[in-house]
C-alpha cells in the first residue's frame, strides 16, 4: 500500500494589509511588521503522523515569504495526498476559495483536504457547504484527529469523534469530540527539524533572546471561560489538561541542545501549584535556568505568593504575559474574566518586584462601553507604565469570533455591525459601540504613543546589559511602530 504524503500547509494570503498572524494565534491580525509564531499543535500533528509512518511535508509559505504562484508550483511538485489548513474567521473564505481552486487543478491530485481551527470547530458544516473540503476537524487536538483521518484513509483504523466528512452528497458527523481520550504525555516530542523551527526563530516580538521557539505544555487555559476567547471553543476550561513536568523538562532540554535561547510557553495559562513549582525546581536542578529564558501566559490573580514569582525568576522565567483586557469591573464581569480590578495592580507590582518583566494586553470596543470606560482602561494602563509595574503592552480591538459567548451575545442583542468574516481582522470594529471606528483606532494609537516618552526610553537604555538587550529594544521599537501602522 502506498504511504500517504500529508502536507501541513499555510498557503500565502496576499493582502495590502500586511502579513497574516494566523498560526498558533487566538486573535487574528494583519501585521505591518511580520511576526511568525511556531504552530505547536500542527507541529505536534506532523511529528505524530511521521512517527506512525506517514510522509510529512511542512509547508508554511507565509513564514517562507512565498507568493501564491510560487507556493502553487511547489505544492504541485510535492504531490501530497492530503493537504491540511489551519484556518481562522478572517481568512476562512480565502481558504474555501483555495480549496475549490485546487480541486480544479488538473496537475494536482489531492485525495483529501482537511480544515482545522477554532472557526471550523464552531461552525463545521458551514465549511463543508461552502467549499469542497473533505474533512473538518471540530476540536482542538488536531494531532490526534489528523492521525485518525490518515489511518481511516489508509485502511488502518476508524475515525474518532469530532470529524465532519462526506458520504456522497451527505455531510456526516463521526460523533462527539472527546478530549478526555487524549493524554498529552502520549505525544512524541516535537520534531523541530521536520517542522522547520528556524522559520519562526527570530521575527517574533516575544523573544528578547534569539533564536527562540515555542512550547505548549497544556491545552489550553485552566480558567477557559473568557467570553471573547476563540480557543474556548476547542479547549473549554473544565477540560484543561497538562503534560507531566518530566515531559515538559525533557522538551526544554531538547531546545537547549538545539541552541534555543528563549522559549515562549504558550499554554493559554501556565499550570500553577505543584506543577509550576516542580517545573521550576527541575529547571534549576538540571541547569537549564542558566542556559535558556522562558516567557509564559498567566492570569493576573493566579499567583499571590511573591516566593513563587521569585522561584520562577530563579528558574529562568523572564516575561509574563497577562490578559488585563479592561479596567472596568462591569466589562470584566460581562466577559467572564474572573478578575477584580483591585487585584490587577498588586499582582503586577509583585511580579515586577521579583525581577520579572510583565506584559499586559488590553482590548477596547466591547458592546455598551462608553468613551469614559475606554479612557479609564487606557489611563489605567498608562499609570501602570509610569509606576514601572509593566514593561510592555499590546492593545487591540475586541472581536467576537463565532462560537464564543461574545459572538452569541452580539447576535442576540443585534450588536454585530457586519457578519462578513473578512472584516473580523482587528482593522475595524465589528460590534456596535458608542465610539466611531476611527476614534477607537486613534485611542489605541495614543496608548502606544503614550509610553514612548523620554523617561521610558532612558530607563530602557539604562537597563541595557548586553548586545542582546540592545537588539531587543530596537526590535521592540519596530513592533510598536508596526502596531501604530496596523491601527492607522
Amino acid at each position: 500500500m502506498k504511504k500517504l504524503k500529508i502536507s501541513i500547509s499555510y498557503p500565502p494570503l496576499e493582502s495590502p494589509k500586511g502579513t497574516p498572524l494566523l498560526s498558533q494565534n487566538r486573535q487574528f491580525q494583519w501585521f505591518s511588521d511580520p511576526t511568525y509564531i511556531y504552530p505547536m499543535i500542527p507541529a505536534s500533528a506532523a511529528t505524530l503522523l511521521a512517527a506512525n509512518g506517514y510522509e510529512i511535508f511542512w509547508d508554511d509559505a507565509i513564514a517562507e515569504g512565498l507568493s501564491y504562484k510560487e507556493w502553487l508550483e511547489r505544492i504541485i511538485k510535492e504531490k501530497p495526498d492530503i493537504i491540511v489548513f489551519e484556518t481562522k474567521t478572517p481568512v476562512v473564505k480565502r481558504h474555501w476559495k483555495i480549496i475549490n481552486d485546487l480541486r480544479s487543478c488538473y496537475e494536482l491530485r489531492v485525495t483529501s483536504f482537511v480544515l482545522c481551527g477554532d472557526h471550523v470547530t464552531a461552525l463545521p458544516e458551514e465549511s463543508m457547504k461552502n467549499s469542497k473540503v473533505d474533512f473538518v476537524i471540530s476540536g482542538g487536538d488536531y494531532d490526534f484527529i489528523l492521525l485518525s483521518i490518515a489511518n481511516k484513509l489508509s485502511g488502518r483504523g476508524e475515525l474518532e469523534g469530532g470529524v465532519y466528512f462526506r458520504e456522497g452528497d451527505k455531510i456526516i458527523d463521526s460523533g462527539k469530540y472527546d478530549l478526555s481520550k487524549h493524554s498529552l504525555d502520549e505525544l512524541p516530542q516535537i520534531d523541530r527539524e521536520l517542522t522547520k523551527w528556524k522559520l519562526y526563530a527570530h521575527k517574533n516580538g516575544n523573544y528578547k533572546y534569539t533564536p527562540g521557539s515555542y512550547a505548549m505544555n497544556a491545552r489550553d487555559c485552566w480558567w477557559g471561560k473568557c467570553a471573547f476567547c476563540s480557543w474556548t471553543t476547542m479547549f473549554p476550561g473544565e477540560k484543561f489538561r497538562a503534560r507531566s513536568v518530566q515531559k515538559a523538562l525533557d522538551e526544554i532540554g531538547a531546545l537547549v541542545n538545539l541552541g534555543v535561547k528563549e522559549v515562549m510557553e504558550d499554554s493559554g495559562t501556565l499550570p500553577v501549584g505543584d506543577w509550576l513549582e516542580s517545573f521550576c525546581e527541575g529547571m534549576i536542578e538540571r541547569g537549564y535556568s542558566k542556559k535558556i529564558k522562558i516567557s509564559c501566559n498567566m492570569r493576573l490573580n493566579a499567583i499571590k505568593d511573591i516566593e513563587i514569582w521569585k522561584l520562577m525568576k530563579k528558574a529562568g522565567f523572564r516575561m509574563i504575559l497577562f490578559g488585563l483586557e479592561s479596567a472596568n469591573q462591569e466589562t470584566l464581569d460581562k466577559i467572564n474574566k474572573g478578575l477584580q480590578v483591585e487585584e490587577i495592580e498588586p499582582s503586577l507590582k509583585m511580579c515586577k518586584s521579583a525581577g520579572l518583566e510583565p506584559h499586559i494586553t488590553v482590548m477596547v470596543g466591547y458592546p455598551r462601553e462608553t468613551k469614559e470606560n475606554i479612557q479609564k482602561t487606557l489611563g489605567f494602563a498608562k499609570r501602570l507604565f509610569r509606576k514601572g509595574y509593566v514593561d510592555t503592552l499590546q492593545a487591540t480591538l475586541a472581536i467576537p469570533y463565532p462560537g464564543t459567548p461574545l459572538y452569541k451575545y452580539c447576535q442576540e442583542n443585534n450588536f454585530l455591525l457586519t457578519e462578513d468574516y473578512d472584516r473580523f481582522d482587528q482593522r475595524e470594529p465589528v460590534m456596535k459601540t458608542e465610539i466611531p471606528a476611527e476614534e477607537l483606532k486613534k485611542m489605541i494609537g495614543k496608548l502606544y504613543r503614550s509610553f514612548i516618552t523620554p523617561k521610558f526610553i532612558w530607563n530602557k537604555i539604562k537597563n541595557i546589559r548586553s548586545w542582546q538587550d540592545a537588539k531587543f529594544i530596537f526590535r521592540a521599537a519596530g513592533k510598536v511602530f508596526g502596531h501604530l501602522a496596523d491601527f492607522s
